[in-house]
């Protein structure tokens, strides 16, 4: 085995606000979302390599060293920070900089280079009338193309499902998350019936969206490998 295929393998992801310029208080956005990003750094803390901070502007990142998280992390961000919207790009790679917990932003690799492309792909993509609709998009190197497209085809999906959310299933959903999806639990903290909750996750496809991403997540770990 080379010294190249002992390296191990980290998951990047880098993230950005959409719009922000548009939205009226960007005080208070930023804020909350320091805090919920310290939510996931302590939530998350077993699985992360380097914890997700901020850095330019309304840019966040973080590094994973537990790949099966990924999409958990995602989708929570994206529900706490809601109706904020989000792009999301994501890089497995190895990192060949010194792993400093706390402080990302001296670190380089080709999971962050992978990650970088990404979003600048989404970026990209939105400009364009005839690309599929995403959000959020994956990059494992060469030789995981067909693999890379699987999940990416898997994310675009799943965007157009929660593109289809009200605020209202946004927050049922949410709270259905935080309470460990317990649907006696979410309805007693919001007050509303356990029927209500079942009603309003079905109307919006909630588990085809989560069992869609759990078994992106499944498959993720085993097949991505460091290419060249």
């Amino acid at each position: 085995m080379t010294k190249k295929e002992q390296e191990p393998l980290y998951a990047a992801i880098i993230g950005d606000i959409k719009d922000s310029r548009k939205i009226l208080d960007r005080k208070n956005v930023q804020e909350k979302f320091h805090s919920v990003l310290q939510k996931i750094n302590e939530k998350y803390a077993e699985d992360i390599a380097s914890e997700f901070l901020i850095t330019l502007g309304d840019s966040f990142q973080g590094l994973l060293k537990n790949k099966k998280v990924i999409f958990n992390i995602i989708f929570e961000i994206e529900l706490a920070m809601a109706p904020v919207s989000f792009r999301f790009g994501i890089g497995l790679g190895t990192i060949s900089t010194e792993i400093q917990r706390d402080n990302s932003m001296e670190m380089d690799g080709s999971a962050y280079h992978r990650a970088r492309k990404m979003i600048e792909t989404v970026e990209e993509n939105e400009k364009k009338y005839t690309q599929s609709e995403t959000n959020t998009m994956i990059l494992s190197g060469e030789g995981n193309q067909q693999t890379d497209q699987l999940l990416n085809t898997i994310l675009s999906l799943a965007t157009a499902l929660k593109s289809k959310w009200s605020e209202r299933q946004r927050e049922i959903i949410y709270a259905y998350f935080i309470q460990e999806e317990n649907q006696y639990k979410t309805a007693e903290t919001l007050g509303i019936g356990q029927s209500s909750v079942n009603k309003a996750l079905n109307i919006a496809k909630y588990y085809t969206y989560k069992t869609a991403l759990l078994n992106a997540s499944n498959f993720l770990s085993p097949n991505c490998k460091e290419g060249d």
